[in-house]
């Protein structure tokens, strides 16, 4: 039996159905611009922590080979 003709435009109904989808909310970038910026500014902090710190030896190399 072939199915029964309907007065509805499938087309249309596709269309109403795609229309009442509710819409997502758009992402925000605020929040990985600000945590992209922490990060660099700390990690320009570490390294002129490492640039500046003094050097954990203080006495030279050639010293300790020359008393031995």
């Amino acid at each position: 039996m072939p199915p029964a003709d309907s007065a509805l435009n499938a087309d249309q109904i596709a269309r109403a159905r795609a229309l009442l989808v509710p819409r997502k909310p758009p992402q925000r970038t605020w929040p990985v611009l600000v945590a992209a910026a922490f990060l660099a500014v700390s990690a320009l902090a570490f390294a002129t922590a490492m640039i500046l710190a003094p050097p954990l030896v203080s006495e030279h190399v050639a010293h300790q080979r020359d008393a031995n």
